[in-house]
């Protein structure tokens, strides 16, 4: 879990709009027990392909790949919000927060994961976010915006109670994310 933080650091450290979450990043030390749990999702892992960007996100790809099945994978919704083919397509792993095996109240840092061909709808929160591709490529959406393709290492940044919404084509994603301020484990207000 060390050298996967370090690298997620490091991916974001170039990212301007993650300058304020860097700053409460925690300090080495203390852990909490990670109970690891695959989901459907995770068989995805394997295609997951950094491809070329600034950002070298090709470690944290390789490094992720190799503790994937010691992750804790999570998934907020269920069948009644988005229907079975979106839960067997979707799934996320804190490593800081909440939940994660490295406490913190403050932030809470992760990656989300998506199957090739999932829409995930339309949703706010109080939290504001920073989302950092390192696989595959989606299109994004933000507010009433059209959907617009995001390569691997540029950043999207939604402000507290932005809307906003993705979807993949024919690759699976991997997006890395930072959550601040509000409830930061609070479910998604779906719109």
């Amino acid at each position: 879990m060390d050298r996967l933080l370090e690298l997620v650091r490091r991916a974001f450290a170039p990212v301007p709009e993650a300058a304020a979450f860097l700053a409460d990043w925690p300090a080495a030390g203390e852990r909490r027990e990670n109970v690891a749990g695959a989901l459907p999702v995770c068989d995805w892992m394997p295609e997951l392909q950094a491809g070329f960007s600034p950002v070298d996100t090709a470690a944290v790809v390789a490094e992720l790949q190799q503790v994937a099945e010691d992750l804790a994978w999570r998934q907020t919704y269920g069948a009644g919000d988005f229907g079975a083919d979106f839960l067997r397509g979707y799934g996320w792993s804190e490593f800081i927060g909440l939940r994660g095996p490295v406490p913190s109240a403050r932030i809470a840092c992760g990656v989300l994961l998506l199957a090739p061909g999932i829409s995930y709808p339309s949703h706010a929160h109080a939290a504001e976010e920073v989302y950092l591709p390192i696989a595959g490529v989606a299109e994004w959406q933000k507010g009433a915006g059209d959907y617009a393709a995001v390569p691997v290492g540029q950043a999207i940044h939604h402000p507290s109670w932005t809307p906003h919404a993705m979807r993949t084509g024919d690759q699976p994603l991997a997006a890395l994310y930072l959550w601040r301020g509000g409830d930061l484990a609070a479910k998604s207000v779906i719109l």
